[in-house]
């Protein structure tokens, strides 16, 4: 049986206000499991991506657009056939500005040719509107506004 590859990200952003811990684990049938905690967010909706490049030279402005292999426009996660492989839809940060983060996905692979290994997890101001708003921005970022926390996706121990 093969062993479970687990990633692990460290979010920070907006003057460090905005910090969390997101945990990816790939099951053996190749769904990606993404679970943690962000505080400091604002009330409400925010949108939630994979980013293509892990470079935070820039902050989070420099990690590129959203992850994309298979040239598709933006959609909402539950969009198989349309959307970025990177389109993770929304969290929800409660009253008290945390948001709990638990989404599996099937196209955000730990391993393989599309791997999501030293790319960027993205957190929006705004609400993903899953390219569905009729927004010049809806088909390529959702319209999720500022890119507020981020964090580079890389291996974590076994141990």
């Amino acid at each position: 049986m093969a062993s479970t590859v687990k990633a692990v990200a460290l979010i920070t952003g907006h003057n460090n206000t905005i910090k969390g811990a997101l945990h990816f684990i790939q099951d053996s049938n190749g769904i990606t499991h993404v679970k943690g905690k962000i505080a400091g967010l604002s009330p409400g909706l925010h949108g939630f991506h994979i980013h293509a490049l892990g470079d935070t030279t820039n902050g989070c402005n420099s990690t590129g657009p959203h992850f994309n292999p298979l040239k598709k426009d933006h959609g909402a996660p539950s969009d198989d056939d349309e959307r970025h492989a990177g389109d993770l839809g929304n969290i929800v940060a409660a009253p008290d500005g945390v948001a709990d983060v638990s989404i599996r996905d099937s196209q955000i692979p730990l391993t393989g040719q599309h791997s999501i290994l030293g790319r960027a997890v993205v957190v929006h101001a705004d609400p993903d509107d899953l390219g569905r708003g009729g927004h010049e921005l809806s088909k390529t970022t959702g319209n999720a506004g500022a890119r507020i926390g981020c964090g580079i996706i890389g291996l974590q121990s076994s141990v």
